[in-house]
């Protein structure tokens, strides 16, 4: 592996941004306040900001490539190799793909989480982001609980998240626009999915029991969990009580308080402060930020909203770019339990980003590294004349 030399820039080292060059070698940053050398790859940082790498605990923006319309599939392998590009090209050196396993056929059905978790382990080493399964569990696909227990046994499940969406589904059966596009995803008929809806909610007793012993299997494997749309903070205390320590959108501010109380992580989505606002109606991320009440950004449905959401932080005054930047990267690190990255440190990963902030909002991506290779680069004139060999090398060839 080429080692690397980052001259000049502005570093985010610490909580402060410094002046200081950067020596990496092999996966890891080998010296901060570094100098040359013969290093033969160096890249001009100067006038650019040095960060560490995105980490996205929670992005599922890879089913576009999977069905960018409904009913028309695309191979799972072309798909992530898609949605790689897409997430090192928005600075996401971290990604975790956050697959629905649903009671539903088609997209969101346990057949196709197999199917991606596979293709994941077999194209890991292939791409360019470090790349984890994050498994989002519908609890009402009791079907599913055995293979489920299996793998989490097996270590194949990098995150697991409890969701519940039932109850937004019969509600939606009652809207032609939702439901059209439910019954869509999933190529059942009408009729088809009445009768599928129906059995699945004939056996909401069983799914307390259900959740409970996948999260002890969860808990013995050392995999973290994730509860999704706390509702109260009743829930958010069942989830803690289960061993799931990470709040993944708690709908309401009394709910996130709650979380906030017991140090939960909590989880928010970037496009929330990117549009300024939930798609949805819920909760304002920003105002929850600004409270305290959130310690990490996802990208959710849109990989480049972490990037952009940083920036739009800091440019409305909600936090400096320094604290913002902990969101999407050194805050989901510590969520995940990934010690190694999310801050430029001597010892640590080397996913480091460099940034043009000169237009304010739109922050360019000039280069991406991810575990210590060059994966993107949009201005070449910033790679800087190779070093001479010295001349007893000359001779001796």
């Amino acid at each position: 592996m080429t080692d690397i030399f980052l001259e000049g820039g502005r570093a985010l080292i610490g909580a402060e941004l410094v002046e200081t060059s950067l020596a990496l070698s092999g996966t890891d940053i080998t010296e901060v306040d570094a100098s040359r050398g013969r290093t033969q790859l160096a890249i001009d940082a100067r006038n650019l900001l040095v960060l560490p790498g995105i980490v996205d605990l929670h992005g599922d923006a890879f089913e576009r490539q999977m069905m960018p319309r409904a009913g028309v599939d695309f191979p799972i392998d072309v798909a992530l190799a898609d949605s790689d590009r897409q997430a090192i090209s928005n600075g996401i050196t971290t990604v975790f793909h956050a697959t629905t396993c649903s009671w539903e056929p088609g997209l969101r059905s346990a057949d196709n989480a197999r199917g991606l978790m596979e293709a994941i382990e077999r194209q890991r080493p292939q791409f360019a982001a470090d790349t984890r399964f994050h498994l989002r569990h519908e609890t009402y696909n009791l079907d599913a609980e055995a293979e489920i227990n299996q793998w989490l046994d097996e270590g194949r499940i990098d995150l697991f998240a409890f969701n519940d969406h039932m109850d937004g589904t019969v509600a939606d059966m009652a809207k032609p626009r939702k439901r059209n596009r439910m019954v869509e995803r999933t190529g059942l008929s009408a009729e088809e999915f009445d009768r599928l809806v129906e059995r699945v909610t004939s056996r909401a007793d069983e799914v307390p029991a259900s959740v409970s012993r996948l999260a002890a299997t969860a808990r013995a494997a050392g995999v973290r969990m994730l509860s999704h749309d706390d509702a109260t903070p009743a829930m958010r205390r069942a989830f803690r009580e289960l061993g799931a320590l990470i709040a993944e959108f708690p709908i309401n501010e009394e709910t996130a308080q709650a979380a906030a109380s017991h140090d939960d992580a909590i989880v928010y989505g970037a496009p929330n402060v990117v549009r300024g606002g939930s798609h949805t109606g819920w909760t304002r991320a920003s105002d929850m930020i600004a409270k305290g009440l959130c310690s990490v950004l996802a990208s959710d449905y849109y990989y480049p909203a972490q990037l952009l959401a940083a920036f739009r932080l800091a440019a409305d005054g909600v936090l400096p770019l320094t604290q913002a930047w902990d969101l999407v990267s050194a805050g989901p690190a510590r969520a995940t339990g990934l010690t190694d990255r999310g801050v430029l440190a001597q010892g640590r990963r080397a996913d480091i980003l460099l940034v043009d902030d000169g237009v304010p909002l739109r922050p360019r991506l000039i280069a991406v590294i991810s575990g210590g290779k060059l994966v993107h680069l949009t201005d070449a004139t910033r790679l800087l004349a190779a070093m001479a060999a010295p001349r007893e090398a000359i001779v001796a060839a």
